[in-house]
């Protein structure tokens, strides 16, 4: 008996659909897809929540030094003059940082070889390019939904049957975190 539904698709073709709804689900909480699509999504995913859970506190905070632009009320780096050249001024500032232990580190790279990354684009025309930012799917997981089902011991996710699909008769299901 094997290990995976292959779907109708070559084992690429397969892993890169798998690996595009995790991503979704993840990033939007729910999805509707198939329900044979749905049972493989759920396994990986419920891997991944598990790893978050596990590693969500094995982390330390460090103090640490770090040279940013000044800017001025426009949001414009302010420049200054310095040998007759215009140079970007610097000012120093300290933050807090969180510093991975070896083995959250493993974990968020074990994640990260599931999930594809994910920009957020704005919805105005204007500024459009300039207002995308990419999401850390991967820090969502550790601090949002490791806390959020830290007491719970799996099934994270659940599946809602929605009736059959209409063009070919495939059993349609909501794929959502719980």
């Amino acid at each position: 008996m094997a290990k995976y539904r292959k779907l109708g698709r070559t084992s690429s073709q397969r892993k890169a659909m798998l690996r595009s709804q995790v991503t979704s689900l993840i990033y939007r909480g729910r999805i509707v897809t198939t329900q044979a699509r749905a049972k493989e999504v759920q396994k990986i995913v419920d891997g991944i929540i598990a790893l978050a859970v596990k590693e969500k506190d094995n982390f330390e905070t460090v103090k640490v030094s770090a040279k940013v632009p000044v800017k001025d009320k426009d949001g414009k780096r302010v420049k200054e003059v310095v040998d007759g050249k215009r140079v970007t001024k610097f000012e120093t500032v300290e933050k807090e940082i969180k510093k991975d232990m070896p083995s959250r580190l493993h974990a968020r790279r074990q994640i990260l070889r599931v999930l594809y990354p994910v920009t957020e684009v704005p919805a105005t025309k204007a500024g459009r390019k300039r207002g995308t930012k990419e999401v850390d799917l991967v820090a969502k997981l550790f601090d949002e939904y490791g806390v959020k089902y830290a007491n719970r011991n799996g099934g994270y996710t659940r599946i809602i049957k929605i009736g059959q699909r209409k063009g070919d008769g495939a059993m349609e299901v909501v794929l959502e975190l719980v």
